[in-house]
């Protein structure tokens, strides 16, 4: 990733942790494409590095993630693997998994996200995260 790429996915980090609001649309579809890059170059079983913290279901909860990241150490300096389950329940939904995503991008090699059960059309539909992807976007 060159250096412009790496302030842009850094001022968007920034956004995301400080103001807790959601990416414009235009910047969450170049978020997808860089994203898409990486989650392609990965296989489907991902070997984690150790140490590492073990986080799961924030559903939304990007202060609970925050938090989580000062308590766990924050990124680049701590090992992660999210098991899944960031949308859905939670007002922030959308905020959460974009942090997530950029985290990702930002920090390939610190950090595995895996698909939970609520990262599918079907529950997202039943459990809310369809509908705040709608009113936010």
């Amino acid at each position: 990733m060159n250096l412009k790429k790496i302030e842009e996915v850094d001022g968007w980090i920034d956004h995301l942790t400080n103001q807790c609001k959601p990416l414009c649309e235009d910047d969450v579809k170049k978020l997808c494409l860089i994203a898409r890059e990486i989650f392609a170059e990965e296989s489907n079983v991902q070997a984690v590095s150790a140490p590492v913290t073990v986080c799961g279901d924030t559903h939304g909860q990007i202060y609970d993630l925050k938090e989580l990241f000062k308590i766990g150490g924050e990124l680049p300096n701590t090992n992660y693997l999210f098991m899944g389950d960031y949308v859905d329940r939670g007002f922030y939904s959308v905020e959460t998994v974009s942090l997530l995503i950029c985290l990702k991008v930002r920090y390939k090699e610190r950090i595995t996200i895996l698909r939970g059960n609520h990262e599918s059309r079907e529950i997202t539909q039943v459990y809310g995260f369809y509908d705040e992807c709608i009113r936010k976007y």
